[in-house]
């Protein structure tokens, strides 16, 4: 006998099974899966019913139901780390392919072109004599991920050469680590190493340590680049006469930074040229910490460096501290077109002989516990350099627009208006494919710099690897302290994004982004025109995307923004080939001096508004209309 169910409770049944099917009848969808899960939840949190949630099911875990309990029960005992190439493969996220066996017993005197992704770890180990050439080595590659360990330790005139290597590369991991440690004569020669690459990441940790008469040269050395970073960690350190020339390093490059820390650290004889380094890049970061400190008869020449690039900020700490018989000559050094900041603090301090010299040097410097022996300042912070950096300043303006930031990616908010004729920058989304992970996988897994460690553990992530620098600098955006009147949230599920949304905005909430990517790198005409809010200032809630394993994006709520959608016509045919969405900011006086939009705009913090189009794969949420 069957029991009669009271109409409260099949009316519950009924919305129970009904929930599963919202969205499936025609897909079929399993209603267990990651991406079934995101669709009730879009309509429980969602009042909105004519809002479309297609961008957020287009980023949600391809998992399937089976994977993503697996995966979760995984989690759960901290074993992921075992399971890791299915995982990434199954959840598509963004992993580095562990180390293939090293090519140690390779032929010698070999040249390697064509090749990536392969371990060259104690490659040329006690070689004698000899050479090695790396051309159009790991180019046009995404994510290329080549080890050179303890590469050519403890040879004897040993020569490698690096020609054209890891070019027009995306999220480049290069590892250096031991290089030529112990060598004793030979060369390493980088020559347009790494040009023109996507956030390249390249450490050079222990480099030519102990090594005697060992010389390198870095000609057109990541030029080009943009948003990565270089390590010099203990570079040459107890080296005997090893001559290093950096030429032409890091030129045109957009926020690069390069850290020498402990380089030529208790060296003798050191010499080191440092020419067009960092010239007429946008915003170079160079850390120069126990740079030849404790060294012997070190020559260090700094010559037009960081020469014409806009602002740009170096920090030499301790730098040839208790050295002896040091020569340091910086000769055009720091003339940024918009000022940059240098910082010695500890300079050739307890330094014996040493002589240092500053000719035609930069402005806006500051000097702290500086020895102030064997130091001499020659046109240093003159008015005619002053005079004639704004001269260069007005004509370089142009060029360094051009180069670093595309026309059309920032306009004024006079722009958005019918029949306006302007370019639109690239907005093509330029990192890697990945997916959102699913609630209950991502709420078992550590996001917090005191879990660094177990984060590395996970996706082994080596020091000092691309893979650890995209969880440090994650981290790092995710836990800064809000901007004056921000609020943010790093997400990396789909829920979390929703949660954070509705907590700004309450349930009435749209998600709004271009459309496509068509008009990239073109003049556009804007077709009709609408303001979101009827064109009042308005709450929105900004999504950008992380580099990081997963799907990640930094979401933020800023004040004083108004947010338009525009159709974006052909600018000959009329032909409408895109839907637009537009965000203005109308109080910078937070923002950086440097921020490309008053390069672009010619302007500076807190003078103008700022508005920018939605890029691909970017979103921002506002209320419905």
């Amino acid at each position: 006998m069957h029991k009669k169910l009271s109409p409260m409770t099949l009316l519950h049944l009924i919305i129970f099974f009904s929930s599963f099917t919202v969205g499936f009848s025609s897909s079929g969808e399993n209603p267990f899966t990651p991406k079934s899960y995101l669709i009730r939840y879009w309509n429980k949190e969602v009042r909105n019913t004519k809002s479309d949630p297609s961008f957020l099911l287009s980023k949600a875990s391809p998992l399937s139901t089976v994977d993503s309990a697996s995966f979760s029960k995984l989690a759960s005992q901290n074993s992921l780390s075992t399971h890791l190439p299915a995982f990434c493969s199954s959840a598509n996220l963004l992993c580095f392919p562990d180390l293939a066996p090293s090519l140690e017993k390779h032929d010698k005197d070999s040249n390697f072109a064509g090749y990536a992704d392969r371990n060259f770890s104690n490659y040329g180990t006690d070689r004698l004599g000899g050479a090695d050439s790396f051309k159009a080595y790991s180019s046009d590659r995404n994510m290329p991920v080549d080890s050179f360990r303890r590469y050519s330790r403890d040879s004897s005139r040993h020569k490698d050469q690096f020609n054209n290597y890891a070019s027009n590369g995306n999220v480049v991991d290069q590892g250096f680590n031991g290089y030529a440690t112990g060598s004793t004569g030979g060369s390493g020669e980088f020559t347009k190493y790494a040009d023109s690459v996507n956030v390249p990441h390249l450490a050079f940790t222990s480099y030519s340590d102990d090594s005697n008469g060992r010389s390198h040269s870095f000609t057109s050395y990541s030029e080009n680049a943009n948003a990565g970073d270089q390590k010099f960690a203990s570079y040459g350190k107890n080296a005997n006469g090893a001559p290093n020339d950096f030429k032409g390093y890091g030129a045109s490059a957009n926020v690069v930074g390069s850290g020498f820390s402990g380089y030529g650290q208790s060296g003798n004889a050191v010499n080191d040229t440092f020419t067009n380094y960092g010239n007429e890049g946008n915003n170079p970061q160079n850390n120069f910490k126990s740079y030849g400190d404790g060294g012997n008869g070190a020559i260090e020449t700094f010559k037009n460096y960081r020469d014409k690039s806009n602002v740009g900020d170096d920090s030499f700490q301790s730098y040839s501290k208790n050295s002896n018989s040091a020569e340091v000559n910086f000769v055009n050094y720091g003339k940024s077109f918009n000022e940059g900041t240098d910082k010695f603090s500890g300079y050739g301090q307890g330094s014996e002989g040493h002589a240092v010299g500053f000719k035609i040097y930069g402005v806006n410097n500051t000097f702290k516990d500086y020895s102030k022996k064997g130091v001499t300042f020659a046109t240093y912070n003159n008015a005619s350099v002053k005079t004639e950096q704004k001269s260069e300043a007005m004509a370089l303006s142009g060029s360094l627009v051009k180069r670093f930031v595309e026309p059309g990616k920032f306009f004024r908010e006079s722009m958005l208006k019918k029949g306006t004729v302007m370019p639109m920058p690239n907005i093509k989304d330029k990192m890697p494919k990945r997916s959102f992970l699913p609630r209950s996988i991502l709420s078992k897994l550590p996001f917090s710099s005191s879990k660094i460690s177990e984060m590395k553990q996970i996706f082994h992530a080596d020091d000092n690897s691309t893979m650890e620098a995209m969880i440090v600098d994650s981290l790092s955006d995710c836990e800064r302290a809000p901007s004056p009147g921000e609020t943010k949230r790093c997400v990396g599920s789909a829920e979390d994004m929703i949660d954070f949304a509705v907590s700004v905005l309450g349930r009435n909430v749209a998600v709004r982004t271009t459309e496509n990517v068509r008009g990239s790198n073109q003049n556009v005409k804007l077709g009709s025109v609408n303001g979101i809010n009827g064109g009042k200032v308005t709450q929105s809630v900004s999504c950008h995307q992380s580099l990081f394993p997963y799907l990640l994006y930094y979401c933020h709520s800023v004040p004083k923004v108004r947010v338009y959608e525009a159709d974006i016509l052909d600018q000959n045919s009329k032909a409408k080939i895109n839907h637009g969405v537009a965000i203005c900011h109308l109080d910078t006086s937070a923002w950086s001096p440097s921020h490309g939009s008053f390069l672009a705009l010619g302007s500076g913090p807190g003078r103008i508004e700022v508005c920018h189009w939605i890029f691909e794969n970017d979103l921002t949420w506002t209320i419905a209309d």
